[in-house]
């Protein structure tokens, strides 16, 4: 199973909306996915429609030993798609933790117990912080997906998720790489976004996808229908981005997985 984190510590640049309708569009092309909400406002899980009602057990569980991922798993809507949800317990843990023994690979290990050959692609939303959450799922997983919103302090914010990222392959799992970034919240009117891409681009290289995601009312509508914007407009510019950026990624991944796909 591949292990692919969706960070950025700053909060409000399309990290949920790009796992949800990444996790669609890979499940969509055969592959079996887990997605797995590690952040405590539980977005992407009221995004692929799960209530909270319907939380009975979650990510804290599985984070605290309480349950396993077979256990707290919710099958979604979509076809191949599973889900660990998130509730409000888990703003709680990064405290409950510090008497935990390895607290920074508790999700690693229940990855590690998951039941073989489940799911081909896991990818974990993590909260927009650089803290105990976040580094449990920088720990878990192989690689990395930054979504970076065009704007003007993206650059800055980018380097200490990557000064973090370096910390962790040095202290904790040498095999995190950098998948990529996507450029999230283009506003093709603003000349700042297209600045923005270019300076990305200069300093990063071929790490950025070339796909860019715009600013799209659909892609913003969607989560409050309790679907991915895939699901909800398959036809509208941000979902057409998002499949396109699926396209992409899979190329990126190890051949087996885009034989699968």
């Amino acid at each position: 199973m591949i292990r692919i984190a969706v960070a950025n510590q700053k909060g409000g640049v399309g990290k949920t909306t790009t796992a949800i309708n990444l996790a669609t569009a890979l499940a969509a092309t055969g592959l079996r996915v887990l997605l797995i909400d590690f952040d405590p406002q539980g977005n992407a899980s009221t995004g692929l429609g799960v209530t909270r009602h319907d939380r009975h057990l979650s990510s804290y569980d599985v984070l605290t030993g309480n349950a396993t991922l077979a256990q707290a798993v919710i099958a979604t809507r979509i076809p191949r798609l599973d889900l660990i949800a998130a509730t409000v317990d888990l703003s709680g843990a990064e405290i409950e933790l510090i008497d935990y023994e390895n607290r920074t690979h508790r999700l690693d290990a229940a990855l590690n117990a998951a039941p073989p050959g489940r799911w081909d692609v896991c990818l974990i939303d993590c909260p927009p912080s650089l803290g105990l959450l976040t580094v449990n799922s920088l720990v878990a997983s192989r690689k990395l997906l930054v979504p970076l919103q065009c704007e003007f302090f993206a650059l800055e914010g980018l380097s200490q998720l990557l000064q973090t990222v370096e910390r962790i392959r040095a202290r904790f799992n040498p095999e995190l790489s950098i998948l990529g970034v996507a450029l999230t919240m283009y506003d093709r009117r603003n000349r700042l976004s297209e600045q923005v891409a270019q300076d990305v681009r200069v300093v990063l290289g071929d790490v950025v996808f070339k796909t860019i995601i715009p600013r799209n009312v659909r892609l913003s509508e969607a989560p409050s229908h309790g679907l991915p914007a895939l699901i909800y407009d398959h036809r509208c510019p941000g979902s057409e981005a998002y499949i396109a950026l699926a396209r992409e990624l899979i190329g990126r991944l190890p051949k087996p997985v885009q034989q699968a796909a």
